[in-house]
């Protein structure tokens, strides 16, 4: 999966100039969280929601409301926006802005092309959704748990499993456990579990747990 497929296309942004009024105006009748900010096509800063509700009013403020707004009217996106901004490539995969976002603990990433432009915005929710796809989550099936040593041929014998019963397989995922093995997450449209969960035994990968959906 690369984040082209997954992104956002085409997002809105505003300008360093724009008041914080204006921005705050936008975002909340778009329900965004985040805009990239850009002065003529070349990208210069990031706000959030986070930094608009940071500048709006609070019962802590000695300002009165009317006094509040006036000072917002005044202030501009360059006075808040953050200027150190993580991008990623359009051609990158998904992993690799799922690590960069998880490592900097950021819910979103500008998406650029080679040159540079604002060309999409990846977020949190596009990751949770290209995760439950690959999970195969959307076209339910049954699902499969087998914990398997880490050694070659692994795959190679349990899929050899599924097309010797003629079961096609809609996902396959693994993931390594704390034991150094891994867990093997099969998604598939089974009809006879027992025959499946014998033969994959009779080689040394018990099934762990089995779920049916519908």
């Amino acid at each position: 999966m690369i984040v082209s497929k997954r992104m956002t296309p085409n997002p809105t942004t505003i300008t360093s100039a724009m008041t914080i009024v204006d921005a705050l105006q936008i975002m909340r009748s778009n329900k965004f969280r985040r805009l990239p900010v850009v002065d003529n096509g070349k990208l210069v800063g990031i706000v959030t929601d986070r930094d608009l509700r940071d500048v709006s009013a609070s019962p802590a403020t000695s300002l009165s409301v009317f006094e509040l707004n006036y000072l917002l009217s005044k202030m501009q996106v360059k006075d808040i926006m953050t200027k150190k901004i993580l991008t990623i490539g359009m051609e990158a995969t998904v992993e690799e802005a799922a690590l960069v976002m998880y490592n900097n603990k950021i819910g979103g990433l500008v998406v650029v092309n080679d040159s540079q432009e604002v060309v999409g915005i990846l977020t949190e929710t596009d990751i949770f959704k290209a995760f439950v796809d690959a999970m195969g989550l959307p076209q339910g099936k049954t699902r499969l748990s087998i914990i398997v040593p880490d050694r070659l041929g692994v795959i190679h014998d349990i899929s050899g499993v599924f097309k010797e019963l003629g079961v096609s397989i809609g996902s396959f995922v693994s993931f390594p456990t704390e034991e150094g093995q891994y867990e093997v997450v099969i998604r598939a449209d089974i009809k006879d579990v027992k025959a499946i969960t014998e033969r994959l035994a009779a080689l040394g990968y018990p099934v762990q747990q089995v779920v049916q959906i519908g």
